[in-house]
């Protein structure tokens, strides 16, 4: 008899072990355990830790609750100003209704993809090239209101969307490099044309100032041949000044002196 209960008490134990194992599920910190009881949601949602089931009856689904990075595949549009281009991005977004997430759509991360790629479609339509290439914050806060608005009846929330690259044809590219080019060798044009005008004026007022002095103008001849004479040169050719040249001619043109008009008599 005794053998017996004993035996009976095993056996319910063993039952009771099997019971508990298949009654028992662990949840995971980053996780939420939503519960359908005959294929209806039971109760509230179920926390992180030790949580129990009804075997057969309960069916617990765990719904990650961490932010999750998906990359959207490069789509190709046209711009506003009839551009081709192709353009990826990056969605940042995290469930924070687990109920809706299960119930409300069949698969929440498909969803989020397809609706991220129809939104950058329709982003690279209404945008102009320029605005893809150097304005990518407000087309980023745009993009992330054109999918947080359906995501948000998923228990979805969408927290950042990145564009990262935009492809360009190869004939845009050369296009832009001529154009960045032009760019550049007229800015340089304009540099060296403020430079001349700058130096013309400087030269102008040393000009005026040394036909006041003329002792300057001399100054500055003597500086100029002592920093030739310093190059050790084998040739040295040496300004001669104006004035000298004047001088010289003026010389030439003087008349022979005229002698005395006595005659010596026979």
């Amino acid at each position: 008899m005794l053998q017996e209960l004993l035996g009976a008490a095993a056996a319910l134990g063993s039952v009771g072990l099997v019971y508990l194992a298949m009654a028992a599920r662990v949840v995971k910190q980053y996780e939420r355990g939503v519960l359908f009881r005959l294929g209806r949601v039971a109760g509230e949602v179920r926390e992180p830790g030790l949580t129990l089931v009804i075997p057969f009856v309960d069916r617990l689904h765990k719904v990650n609750m961490q932010i999750v990075t998906m990359p959207i595949p490069a789509q190709e549009g046209i711009t506003r100003d009839n551009v081709t281009v192709r353009v990826d991005a990056v969605v940042y977004f995290r469930v924070v209704d687990s109920i809706s997430a299960l119930v409300k759509v069949e698969d929440y991360k498909f969803a989020v993809s397809q609706m991220a790629q129809t939104s950058l479609r329709s982003i690279i339509g209404k945008s102009e090239l320029d605005d893809l290439l150097s304005n990518r914050e407000k087309l980023n806060e745009g993009l992330e209101l054109m999918i947080d608005s359906p995501a948000v009846g998923w228990g979805i929330q969408v927290d950042r969307v990145e564009i990262k690259d935009v492809s360009l044809p190869d004939a845009m590219k050369r296009s832009m490099a001529r154009q960045a080019e032009a760019d550049r060798e007229r800015r340089a044009r304009i540099i060296n044309a403020d430079a001349e005008l700058q130096a013309s004026k400087k030269l102008a007022e040393a000009a005026a100032q040394m036909s006041d002095q003329p002792a300057a103008l001399q100054l500055r001849l003597l500086q100029t041949v002592m920093a030739v004479a310093a190059e050790k040169n084998s040739t040295l050719v040496l300004p001669i000044p104006v004035e000298l040249l004047h001088f010289l001619e003026k010389g030439q043109q003087q008349p022979a002196p005229i002698g005395d008009g006595r005659q010596r008599s026979g």
